[in-house]
């Protein structure tokens, strides 16, 4: 019988230092005070959250450098504009990795997204300026979108010593896809795939173990587990704490500021959920899939409605606001 002084002890505990006991956590945020509050294994970026971070005050030195490197970087405003976005987008990261023992993702521009061409050209650039500035690739993921051109893109990159982390991921044929090709880590969005089914099946919400992308990532995780693949896989985009709860013991979470907040506040004790172990003894596991062509591949996503619409939401609402950042470094240049 557990004595009372050992109940106590472990009441004291919060939910977030349980689950850093089971899984590496990922602040999905680019404001560097909270990285230092919550003390995360690695962290992420995208143009929505560098965009929020580069119009407070205090980041204006990161600007002004990713101004500066863009005006030497082309001859015409939109080259200029181009250059400064990746310049600053490996700004913040270099910001957070000195505050992280572990990696930070950066985005492959999304209006890249369906040219694995452009995408590998873009990766590569992204990791040269990280290395230009001391930072070694080992601590570096190249952040792209779930399409076919995109895993084909992270497949050549990996090959080159460029770990990627595949974004925007919504069917088990991305999953699938991603890795055979390879890939280093997944983002599952659990909460978006919450909202679609919610509004489909007209309901309020989900207890955490029937929540359609809790249920989505853990059987991602269960195959992966079952058959040997070394791809990590992080859940992201988390509506509640419960949703995180349930996915306790999946490699990496990535979470928000307020979810990270809420998990520091609660003394509730949990449990973990997922594990390698019993994925890989499960007799009722799935069977290996044979490697998916592109053909097959388009046609199972394509049969999984949710996942056809959020990443085509994904990616306007990625390439919207990397415009918005690029729209203002243009105006930027022009004034100086």
């Amino acid at each position: 019988m557990v004595s009372p002084s050992k109940n106590s002890s472990q009441a004291a505990v919060s939910v977030l230092d349980q689950m850093k006991s089971m899984t590496k956590i990922v602040a999905d945020t680019a404001n560097f005070v909270l990285i230092d509050q919550y003390k995360p294994y690695d962290s992420t970026t995208n143009p929505s959250l560098v965009y929020q971070g580069f119009q407070q005050p205090e980041y204006n030195h990161l600007v002004e450098d990713a101004l500066k490197y863009g005006r030497a970087a082309g001859t015409s405003l939109e080259a200029q504009a181009e250059a400064a976005l990746d310049k600053l987008t490996v700004n913040f990261g270099i910001e957070l990795l000195k505050r992280i023992p572990g990696r930070v993702s950066s985005e492959v521009d999304a209006k890249y997204s369906f040219s694995t061409e452009e995408s590998v050209k873009k990766g590569r650039q992204i990791i040269a300026l990280y290395e230009a500035q001391g930072y070694k690739r080992d601590r570096i993921y190249i952040k792209l979108a779930s399409t076919w051109a995109g895993i084909q893109a992270a497949r050549v990159l990996e090959a080159e010593g460029i770990a990627c982390n595949l974004t925007l991921l919504f069917s088990f044929a991305q999953a699938i896809a991603c890795a055979q090709a390879k890939v280093s880590l997944i983002s599952p969005f659990v909460g978006r795939i919450m909202d679609w089914y919610k509004k489909s099946e007209g309901v309020e919400g989900y207890k955490p173990e029937e929540d359609p992308g809790v249920k989505s990532v853990t059987r991602i995780y269960n195959y992966y587990k079952r058959h040997g693949y070394n791809t990590i896989v992080m859940g992201a985009s988390f509506r509640n704490s419960g949703e995180i709860i349930e996915l306790a013991g999946c490699d990496n979470l990535t979470i928000s500021p307020q979810l990270l907040s809420s998990l520091a506040d609660s003394k509730q004790t949990i449990s973990r959920k997922l594990c390698a172990t019993v994925a890989k003894e499960d007799p009722k596991g799935e069977a290996l899939r044979p490697e998916l062509t592109a053909e097959q591949f388009q046609f199972e996503h394509n049969e999984d409605a949710m996942a056809v619409e959020k990443l085509a939401e994904g990616i306007r609402l990625f390439n919207r606001d990397a415009r918005k950042v690029e729209d203002v470094l243009k105006t930027k240049l022009e004034q100086n």
